[in-house]
């Protein structure tokens, strides 16, 4: 069983940056990635990074500003936010997949085994 805990989240001003984690126990997954959920709309693919070889893939909407990354002896996944806009708040989720696909496929949700809670990110304008 995996359990995923994910801390960061916060409220910050536009233009601002923050830094999610996820802290992931039991044995590495293939991939791990994030997700956020706005309120009223369905759960988005934020960025995705495999455990062993560290290769990225990112929503177009993040591309440039986030930064995903993983910490092995740490069994922990970041996702580093920059230049924050009001339309990035969202609850924002990690999850772990044993979904053996190319990292450009791990964008569906239901690719994804284990979920988090999530951490709410609240950007003002």
């Amino acid at each position: 069983q995996v359990q995923l805990v994910e801390s960061g989240g916060g409220l910050v001003q536009a233009g601002a940056s923050l830094r999610l984690s996820c802290a992931a126990s039991g044995r590495s997954r293939y991939a791990m990635g994030w997700f956020r959920q706005a309120p009223g709309k369905e759960r988005e693919f934020v960025a995705v990074i495999t455990w062993s070889g560290g290769n990225t893939y990112y929503a177009d909407s993040v591309t440039g500003r986030f930064t995903i990354s993983r910490d092995n002896a740490k069994n922990t996944v970041y996702l580093q936010m920059d230049s924050l806009k009001p339309e990035d708040t969202a609850v924002y989720h990690c999850a772990a997949s044993d979904t053996y696909l190319p990292i450009a496929r791990m964008h569906r949700t239901y690719d994804y085994n284990y979920w988090g809670q999530g951490t709410q990110v609240t950007v003002s304008s």
